[in-house]
């Protein structure tokens, strides 16, 4: 009978935990229209001929607005700009000088940005992705993400929130690579000036349409 009742109330937990993720991803949909954080990024690759999995860690910036305007700004090791300004998708390489343009409708749908930023509310999301509750991990409630187009490159995110705060996106794709992002420093609803996600590409860089 005691091992019974501490199954139950082990399962029990476990599912208020999962339910204050789901519950927190509504809250950030509801209240968050726009953001601001520091972020660090590490990116696992699979290992590949018996090599051991590599890892690179980026650190830089991040800005959003809902519905659709977010801005990442990589700063180590390299530079690197992405921009989406509710129309368009720009990535800019300082190193190689390289503009790659895209048109956002097309680039986003089942990604981590429309989690973030491209969604205007918990409804809209639900049409792109299945969300399940998660186990607390880390100290942190989770939501698991997976898209409902399986044709993509994105085979799940998890979400992670410690209370109604953005903390965290683990991302993992279909060739096996998984991104984890941190999140510092989170401002919500900071005021974001229209040009924070406006973007020209430099006069010299090589401008690519996709």
């Amino acid at each position: 009978m005691k091992k019974l009742i501490t199954t139950v109330l082990i399962a029990a937990s476990a599912q208020l935990a999962s339910a204050d993720g789901l519950k927190s991803l509504e809250s950030f949909m509801k209240g968050a229209q726009s953001g601001r954080a520091d972020f660090t990024q590490t990116v696992t690759s699979p290992p590949k001929d018996g090599e051991t999995a590599r890892t690179k860690t980026s650190t830089g910036s991040f800005e959003f607005q809902r519905p659709g305007r977010f801005k990442f700004v990589y700063k180590k090791p390299f530079e690197q700009t992405i921009v989406a300004d509710g129309k368009t998708l720009w990535l800019y390489d300082v190193d190689l000088n390289q503009v790659t343009q895209r048109a956002q409708d097309k680039a986003l749908g089942s990604t981590p940005a429309a989690l973030l930023a491209s969604a205007p509310d918990l409804q809209a999301l639900r049409a792109d992705f299945t969300l399940e509750s998660a186990p607390e991990q880390d100290g942190l409630q989770w939501v698991l993400a997976t898209p409902k187009a399986k044709e993509g490159q994105l085979k799940s995110v998890r979400v992670g929130f410690q209370g109604d705060n953005l903390a965290a996106l683990d991302i993992l794709d279909s060739f096996g690579q998984r991104s984890q992002l941190r999140f510092a420093n989170m401002q919500v609803n900071p005021a974001l000036p229209t040009s924070t996600f406006q973007f020209k590409p430099p006069a010299q860089a090589d401008v690519v349409r996709q």
